[in-house]
């Protein structure tokens, strides 16, 4: 065990990386759980809470985490996660997604403890879940592609921007040049409707969970999936890369106990995030042994937003719909791509990759089972014992 960090390992290179950090999960994230939340028709305390909640308590996470093991282990919520809740809040009640969701953390939790992460990783090609990602979002992606359309000068120069700094500057992240870029062309150009920038102190209050075998099987395993392959595994991946030895089990479990906390206030995860331990663990945010303050600023800036998030909901809440739109497709594009390039990227593995990605494309329910639950077993099935 690593002695505890200090604030004295705070420099330029690694509060940098922590504000990038931040930058990324403040701008497009919040749009995709506000489009989640209505299509659960959650109230706007119940919206305003699940924001509450993840980052909140990612922050916290991320604050302890870096600070015990002094390594740039990042906590924050699961984007991803949330691109899977936007097609499935509408299948359940509010109180039956909080129950899936604590299952999803005691799910994560109980692997951590029994030391099968890297067992379950191998079983479900991540191919598989790859394609069962993209398969999610690609309406998303489309109404990405309708909405620049309908919003052409702001949708357009975002877009621009976004190329821009994809190829000349590597620094700071194209999703955050191209949301700022968008927001500004609004403010120049679009009234905002004033009246629904305003909104009531809400308290933090527990919600009772329902549990259902539905809810555990559509919503619960799925996410812990996604959280586990998309998030954790990136972040782990990412610090034996830059020659950490991060306590892989501890991670997995405190990922699953911090989402369970997140999960009594309506969030569905606070989890280890793998780009944002990515960017901290990297060489650009400053001396090794010194980079996991970069996660600490990070947390800083996450539960700042949280405990705002009575005062940010109502401001998302009064944009335009097609510039939420462009707000969502910008902060999936990247997930988006990067799932389609893992999805085919093995040659032996063509058909059950097409299979996953069109049946949660479709998002067809059968026997009350969600798509995204159908695509990973026929796509695991035929992966495993048709084409191997």
């Amino acid at each position: 065990m690593s002695r505890i960090g200090k604030l004295g390992d705070m420099n330029y290179k690694n509060i940098t990386a922590g504000l990038i950090c931040g930058l990324l999960a403040i701008t497009g994230p919040p749009a995709v759980i506000l489009e989640a939340a209505a299509n659960g028709n959650f109230t706007i305390t119940q919206t305003i809470l699940w924001m509450f909640s993840i980052y909140v308590f990612g922050g916290i996470l991320s604050i302890l985490i870096a600070l015990y093991y002094r390594m740039p282990i990042v906590g924050a919520h699961t984007i991803t996660g949330v691109a899977f809740l936007v097609t499935v809040t509408s299948k359940f009640t509010y109180y039956e997604l909080i129950g899936a969701y604590i299952v999803s953390g005691l799910l994560m939790l109980i692997i951590g403890y029994l030391g099968v992460f890297s067992k379950l990783m191998s079983y479900v090609p991540k191919q598989i879940i790859a394609a069962m990602l993209a398969g999610m979002i690609m309406k998303y992606m489309v109404n990405f592609a309708l909405a620049i359309s309908d919003l052409p000068v702001i949708g357009g120069v975002a877009l621009v921007v976004f190329l821009i700094f994809s190829k000349w500057n590597k620094r700071i992240p194209p999703i955050v040049a191209s949301i700022f870029t968008a927001f500004i062309l609004l403010l120049l150009t679009q009234p905002l409707n004033s009246s629904g920038l305003t909104s009531s102190f809400v308290f933090p209050q527990i919600k009772f969970p329902e549990f259902s075998s539905l809810s555990i099987i559509s919503v619960s395993i799925p996410l812990a999936l996604l959280i586990l392959s998309n998030d954790v595994a990136v972040g782990v991946g990412a610090l034996e890369q830059n020659d950490y030895n991060p306590p892989v089990n501890q991670i997995v479990s405190l990922s699953g106990f911090f989402s369970i906390m997140a999960s009594f206030f309506g969030g569905q995860s606070a989890n280890v995030a793998g780009m944002m331990t990515a960017i901290c663990s990297d060489k650009e945010a400053g001396p090794k042994e010194k980079r996991y303050m970069g996660a600490v600023v990070l947390g800083i800036i996450l539960i700042l937003f949280g405990l705002f998030a009575w005062k940010l909901v109502p401001f998302i809440q009064a944009l335009p719909q097609a510039f939420i739109s462009i707000l969502v497709g910008f902060a999936l594009l990247g997930v988006f791509a990067n799932s389609l390039q893992l999805s085919f990227s093995k040659q032996t593995m063509k058909t059950s990759v097409a299979f996953t990605f069109i049946i949660a494309v479709s998002n067809i329910t059968i026997y009350n089972i969600s798509a995204p639950v159908w695509s990973l077993l026929i796509g695991t099935f035929i992966a495993r014992y048709i084409e191997e």
